[in-house]
């Protein structure tokens, strides 16, 4: 791989398939800057077009160059389609395009969306969690209720045992 610079970021640049390698926090400057965007994008026509050819189009876990580990397979964003390599600790591999197509998706409010959608998410699951304790709490007050109602039935039947016997 190719140590290559787009704006003011340092990356490889894989001289096959025309993948990228950034660590994180590169990868986290691009997403923060629109000033690196613009720059990955003017750069992203860059990569040889005679790349394309030959590269597969089957799914594979890939290794991180870093430490070797096979990295994990995620939807950037959860909601944006582009599908990346991330090694947690070290960064992340983007096939051919798939940085330009993540700026794209930021350009046109695809985080905010994104973090809309997780508000959401974590809303409903607050009320599902809230109606779940009003529930438990009523299903503890109804057994309460009705241990009362049978220690008090003991309690009238001792008494009229006691009454009868006496």
């Amino acid at each position: 791989m190719a140590s290559i610079k787009l704006g003011a970021e340092q990356m490889r640049e894989c001289e096959t398939c025309g993948g990228l390698w950034l660590e994180v926090a590169a990868f986290e400057n691009i997403c923060a800057s629109r000033e690196e965007q613009s720059a990955v994008l003017g750069g992203a026509a860059l990569a040889p077009a005679h790349a394309v050819t030959g590269v597969e189009s089957k799914i594979r876990y890939v290794p991180c160059p870093e430490c070797s580990e096979l990295m994990n397979r995620i939807n950037f964003a959860r909601c944006s389609g582009v599908i990346v390599d991330v090694c947690k600790g070290h960064g992340t591999w983007f096939d051919r395009d798939e940085l330009s197509a993540i700026i794209r998706f930021i350009r046109d409010g695809g985080l905010e969306i994104s973090r809309q959608k997780e508000k959401q998410e974590l809303e409903f699951e607050r009320q599902k969690l809230h109606a779940e304790q009003i529930a438990a709490a009523n299903r503890e007050l109804r057994f309460s209720a009705s241990e009362d109602d049978r220690i008090g039935g003991l309690s009238a039947a001792r008494g009229l045992l006691k009454f009868l016997i006496e």
